[in-house]
């Protein structure tokens, strides 16, 4: 019984280092800005898409959850802050719908399987990805007004690095999941 405990102590500790790493790794991926066109791109998808492929969706959740509550309680680990304001402030911007997508983007990707074939990685990280702007179009729409350019504004500009990225991660998908087996 005292092995039983022990065991389960330990995975509970491990998975909230795994928790904490998976937060820093996205805060990282935020302040990293990669030339590209027609605007400079983060990782941060790609690492959100990473945390669900990799650590499934319990802890791929948690990791993005408490990024966001890190930006939420005033960290600067939003990828214009401390620049553009931190904070409640900050989250509740023009970012506020993608940054929420971040959820459900990790929540979809776990659902990408190592028995998968790289079409239907890609369709499901596509969708997952898609997650976040839809989510980020419906909040920017409600925050500037339905009557503004908000596709042009805040997808199409995106839609290149996305592929590239997804792209990226479908590649190096089979060799993710290797990385479960630890957790």
């Amino acid at each position: 019984m005292e092995l039983i405990k022990q065991n389960t102590q330990s995975q509970i500790i491990k998975s909230l280092l795994i928790i904490f790493f998976g937060s820093i790794i996205l805060a990282i991926s935020a302040k990293i800005k990669i030339p590209f066109f027609p605007i400079p791109m983060t990782m941060q998808t790609f690492v959100v898409l990473f945390l669900g492929i990799s650590l499934g969706y319990k802890i791929a959740l948690s990791a993005v959850g408490l990024y966001l509550l890190e930006g939420i309680l005033g960290l600067p680990v939003f990828s214009n802050s401390p620049e553009k304001g931190v904070g409640l402030v900050y989250f509740t911007g023009p970012t506020m719908g993608y940054l929420i997508g971040f959820l459900s983007a990790s929540f979809f990707a776990s659902f990408v399987k190592s028995t998968d074939n790289y079409l239907t990685i890609f369709v499901k990280l596509i969708f997952s990805v898609s997650t976040i702007y839809i989510l980020g179009v419906l909040w920017l729409g409600i925050l500037i007004g339905w009557d503004k350019p908000i596709i042009e504004l805040g997808v199409t500009p995106f839609i290149l690095a996305e592929f590239f990225k997804i792209s990226l991660l479908v590649i190096l998908a089979k060799k993710i999941f290797k990385i479960r087996k630890f957790i």
